[in-house]
């Protein structure tokens, strides 16, 4: 029994000190977890606000291309790429997401529900004007020469597309601070 007394009391202090190591320890990863996130979150925040300005940029330089599809669009003897060189070519925003693609291939799980949301959903949107930035030049570059006013009208119909879709996209603010 002395003997079990014993090796009860030598236990004892070794349980102790790692139970303090364990504790130190969750400690210290959630300090870094936390760190990690003020990180990220300055980064999305920065990101957003710049793809913010790109998009105020870009809406007149979209209006003006909207504006000479218009004025040119009976004009059969001016193709539509000369049409996109008056109106100083196409321009399309850069929506940044590095960030949100950072902590989605490592840490996702430190962010709650509701920011997750809102950042897939500007993933989203900048997906979508991806794609329809890029079916507007697939269109494009099968119809650089055409002076056909059915065609401008589709190209002006796939470029305004993309217009309605910046001013909801240019009031992306982070809520992630």
């Amino acid at each position: 029994m002395k003997k079990f007394g014993k090796i009860i009391r030598e236990i004892i202090p070794v349980i102790i000190g790692i139970l303090v190591a364990l504790a130190v320890n969750n400690w210290n990863e959630n300090r870094k977890d936390k760190e990690y996130l003020n990180q990220i979150y300055a980064s999305i925040d920065k990101e957003l606000e710049e793809s913010r300005k790109d998009i105020l940029i870009k809406i007149p330089k979209q209006q003006k291309l909207i504006d000479s599809l218009g004025k040119y669009l009976n004009d059969e003897t001016i193709t539509l790429y000369e049409i996109i060189q008056k109106a100083n070519g196409i321009h399309g925003p850069q929506i940044k997401n590095y960030s949100w693609k950072a902590i989605a291939n490592s840490k996702i799980e430190l962010i709650d529900f509701e920011k997750l949301s809102e950042l897939s959903e500007i993933d989203e949107s900048k997906e979508g004007l991806d794609l329809k930035m890029e079916s507007l030049i697939g269109f494009l570059n099968a119809n650089l020469k055409t002076t056909d006013q059915e065609k401008k009208k589709r190209f002006s119909c796939y470029y305004a597309k993309i217009f309605l879709i910046l001013p909801n996209m240019h009031n992306l603010k982070s809520k992630n601070s």
